[in-house]
């Protein structure tokens, strides 16, 4: 497939840190891209770069084949973005934030008030178009965030954090949104984040930890790197409790919180056991295939929820 955006040798600094080190990766045209990582991973830095709101140091970067160190401009014109902080002006109308940021890409007239109405009905807030922003909801606000970046028919969209503050089922309709302009207008997305649920949903990922790649592929393939299912418990006073669970399932246990992660070899006979001697000290057990998280887990010893020691 043809690329759209392609990185080759990456590498950027906030002084002596290194935010991003040797990143390299290819983004298929009309597919949907996940950067994947905890805070501090260095996603951040690479959506700065790939919207041009920061200077590249080292490496290349190309979006819609327009170099981002030299043709800064024609790269804007190909993207739409969302940022993790609102960026609607909360004082305006749904419809006059739409008019205000078609008019700053050259639309204007018929032309402009036509894609105001398209992207009001699109996004499913046209009965919403005379509502003052301010007083929408946050997964409204979202939608007129998407509507917005989507205006000028970019052909990347770039979603940093999109559904952060959002309830379940707001961030479920944002994703469904997503999903119908991917597919029907075959918008490319790239999107930074570190929740997994929402990394799934990509055609292909790209792990970072501490401003490096970990590991690249689609979500099946990354997943497909560990074999087993996996247990999670949640225990009160799990930290007491690792030798007695050794000595159930095996060496591989790890603990991260009060929560356990096991790799049973007989999960049935297994569970039975950590029931019987565990009682009402568990507070949640749960056994699934290996996600992305334990993919994370597997290569970098962390948590996607934990923190990392740089700026991302």
């Amino acid at each position: 497939m043809i690329s759209i955006a392609v990185a080759r040798n990456l590498r950027y600094n906030y002084g002596t840190r290194a935010a991003l080190d040797d990143v390299s990766f290819s983004v298929a045209t009309g597919t949907l891209f996940g950067l994947l990582g905890p805070n501090g991973s260095g996603k951040t830095t690479l959506f700065r770069l790939l919207a041009t709101l920061i200077p590249m140091q080292s490496g290349e970067l190309t979006v819609c084949g327009f170099d981002v160190t030299t043709q800064q401009s024609s790269v804007r014109r190909q993207l739409g973005v969302t940022f993790q902080s609102p960026a609607v002006d909360v004082r305006l109308t749904v419809a006059e934030n739409l008019k205000c940021h078609g008019s700053i890409y050259g639309l204007s007239g018929t032309t402009l008030n036509n894609r105001v109405s398209e992207m009001l009905q699109q996004f499913g807030i046209a009965d919403r178009s005379r509502t003052i922003v301010g007083t929408l909801s946050g997964g409204l606000k979202r939608r007129v965030e998407l509507a917005k970046g989507m205006m000028h028919d970019p052909k990347v969209l770039l979603l940093d954090e999109p559904t952060s503050g959002l309830d379940p089922r707001a961030r479920q309709e944002f994703w469904e949104f997503v999903s119908v302009q991917q597919k029907k207008q075959g918008t490319t997305i790239i999107v930074a984040t570190h929740l997994m649920p929402e990394a799934e949903l990509c055609n292909r990922v790209l792990l970072l930890d501490r401003g490096r790649t970990v590991a690249e592929g689609t979500p099946l393939e990354l997943q497909s790197r560990l074999d087993g299912e996996r247990l999670t418990l949640r225990l009160r006073d799990a930290a007491s409790h690792l030798d007695s669970l050794r000595a159930i399932v095996g060496g591989n246990v790890e603990l991260h919180g009060d929560r356990v992660t096991l790799r049973p070899s007989n999960p049935a006979e297994q569970i039975r056991e950590i029931m019987h001697s565990f009682g009402d000290q568990i507070v949640s057990l749960e056994l699934t295939r290996p996600s992305l998280e334990d993919v994370f887990l597997e290569l970098t010893g962390r948590s996607l929820s934990e923190t990392g020691d740089i700026n991302d």
